[in-house]
């Protein structure tokens, strides 16, 4: 009989943890733990690492309480996966991230740039973009590891690194017969204090223009839930990017989704809200703004959040910071206010300023006419309306996370109450997509998964179909075809005067043809045609189980408007414009209608 090992009692552990996927690429120096996971867990081999963790991640956002880990070896097994680590970071995400490293013995220990073969000091890499990272050289007792997994998850969650030298994986499991054994629970996170929550509660009440902004600090679930007491208590929603599927777009109280690259009716009414309440969002620059100092002009501005560091950080100004968890707060708001009689409330006069935001909405269609049209191509607002149409509410929206095809995704999609959504845009990293939309996949084998990337994104982890068609997942592959990448030859464009440098395939990007790629993974791909109704090419394979590939032709020239410009100050300084304030300007009649609380600024 083997004996057990330190991998085979920590594999133990992480499946009492509730953890059961592990993403990996198999090397040298993981071969103990990875022995170990294939007994315990579904492992699932990846062709690239940084894939491994965004697999992970993306595993963490969607799935309903299993949890995935990313294992990778010592040296290039690391190296690849900081971005995913990066990723993980900056948006506040679970990522735990098991790597291996060379017996301790042949560590360099900075005496020498590298004793043990593949060797990189892993820990020093990882330490920035991690909440915690550390090596051992010895096992570590099961109480200080659990410590370690849970930091992942507390707070604001974040990556965890353990580096696991080959000599501590192979060692013998310790004996737990002489330790307390015992599980480490999490602890809740902080409550925003009672008398805090009534006091939002009563600006609420003497507000006239409220907006409640729901982040992805803000659970999923526990948005789902509130979601029908949301409605009825009459506060207009708007969401975050992150938090796109925590309320429903067809709802009366719908707001939009406010951003640099936001929906324009969203942002006008934002900004002229007299009360924002924004729930688990950090407020980071391209929800506020460039020009931060002008987010949400004539409002009282209140940010609940778990970091204390985004609540003090100065941009934008916060009148009221209430540091605490989001779910918990937003479910004790809204018990205070329908604990109000009728007769206390004001909420009667939100209707005047929810029939307002129709209005707005009404008149600033999702498809601005100043996009340009190209016979033969698609429109990107056109087909992400129509794409959003054929969504069902058990669907896994899988946007990429940077580029034309992220930015009209998320101006034009319309979700649906029940979908999940999930993209990384703090990274804003190409190549995120299909890697997330696997992970998704394997979350909840029984959901679509409807993944929309361009073609330079996707090309930078097409290796990943090999993934996609091994394991057989339902992911729709919509594939924006622009001969490269869009949005840095927008920027040539407009800054540098058309002055191109690998920015398609006529400066240089190498893109292959793609049906001949996904003919090499044995994928069904077929091109999609503007002149025709989305429904009718792509409805039956939709419904079928299994991968398949569109192919959507956008025009390199296309443009994605609205968008944030700059412009020239009194004193001749540049600077960027306000939220409100999108390009192409609108007719002098229709912005001073639909900024009349801004006076027409």
């Amino acid at each position: 009989m083997t004996r057990p090992t330190y991998s085979t009692q920590v594999a133990t552990w992480l499946a009492e943890m509730g953890y059961t996927h592990c993403f990996f690429l198999a090397g040298g120096n993981i071969m103990h733990f990875l022995d170990a996971a294939r007994q315990r867990f579904t492992c699932v081999p990846v062709v690239h690492e940084v894939s491994a963790g965004i697999a992970a991640e993306y595993f963490n956002e969607v799935s309903k309480g299993s949890r995935a880990f990313a294992l990778v070896t010592a040296g290039p097994g690391v190296t690849n996966i900081i971005t995913a680590a990066a990723g993980a970071f900056t948006e506040g995400r679970e990522l735990l991230i098991l790597g291996g490293q060379v017996k301790s013995s042949d560590l360099a220990r900075g005496e020498v740039r590298q004793r043990g073969i593949q060797e990189v000091d892993g820990v020093a890499l990882m330490t920035p973009v991690s909440k915690a990272a550390i090596r051992l050289e010895v096992p570590l007792p099961r109480e200080q590891f659990e410590n370690l997994i849970r930091l992942t998850r507390e707070g604001r969650p974040g990556p965890a690194f353990i580096d696991f030298c080959l000599d501590a994986q192979g060692a013998p499991a310790l004996d737990e017969t002489t330790q307390r054994r015992r599980i480490l629970r999490s602890e809740e996170n902080p409550r925003v204090p009672d008398c805090e929550v009534v006091r939002v509660r009563n600006l609420l009440d003497q507000s006239q223009r409220p907006v409640l902004l729901l982040g992805g600090g803000l659970d999923r679930e526990t948005a789902l839930q509130l979601h029908g007491r949301i409605i009825e208590s009459g506060i207009p929603v708007a969401t975050t990017y992150n938090g796109s599927d925590r309320f429903d777009s067809s709802s009366r109280t719908y707001f939009g989704r406010p951003n640099t690259w936001g929906m324009r009716w969203s942002n006008i009414l934002t900004q002229q809200s007299d009360l924002l309440v924004a729930v688990g969002t950090r407020l980071g620059l391209q929800q506020t703004g460039f020009n931060w100092q002008e987010f949400a002009p004539l409002a009282t501005v209140i940010q609940v959040d778990i970091d204390d560091a985004e609540l003090s950080k100065g941009h934008p100004a916060i009148d009221l910071p209430l540091f605490g968890d989001a779910g918990t707060f937003l479910e004790d708001l809204i018990t205070t206010l329908e604990e109000l009689p009728p007769s206390a409330a004001t909420r009667r006069n939100w209707d005047e300023w929810v029939s307002f935001g129709h209005e707005v909405r009404n008149s600033l269609p999702l498809n601005d006419a100043h996009n340009s049209l190209h016979p033969g191509y698609w429109n990107p607002y056109i087909f992400v309306e129509e794409l959003s149409a054929l969504a069902e509410p058990s669907d896994i929206v899988i946007p990429c996370s940077s580029g034309g095809a992220f930015t009209a995704t998320y101006q034009a999609l319309l979700p649906k109450l029940g979908q999940t959504i999930v993209s990384n845009k703090s990274l804003a990293s190409m190549g995120y997509g299909l890697a997330g939309a696997i992970g998704a996949a394997l979350a909840l084998p029984d959901a679509r998964v409807l993944h929309i990337e361009g073609d330079g994104g996707f090309a930078q982890n097409l290796q990943e179909l090999g993934t996609v068609a091994a394991q057989k997942l339902n992911i729709k592959m919509f594939i924006w075809i622009n001969e490269g990448y869009a949005s840095i030859r927008m920027t040539q464009r407009n800054y540098f005067d058309g002055a191109w440098i690998g920015c398609d395939t006529a400066t240089g990007v190498g893109l292959p043809d793609w049906t001949s790629v996904f003919s090499a993974y044995a994928i069904p791909c077929s091109l999609l045609k503007p002149e025709e109704r989305l429904e009718a090419q792509i409805k039956d394979r939709l419904d079928d189980n299994g991968p398949q590939a569109f192919l959507v032709p956008i025009h390199p020239e296309q443009t994605f408007f609205p968008k944030i410009s700059s412009r020239i100050t009194k004193e001749g300084s540049m600077e960027s414009n306000p939220l409100h304030f999108m390009s192409p300007e609108l007719p002098p009649g229709l912005h001073d209608r639909i900024l009349k609380f801004l006076g027409g600024l």
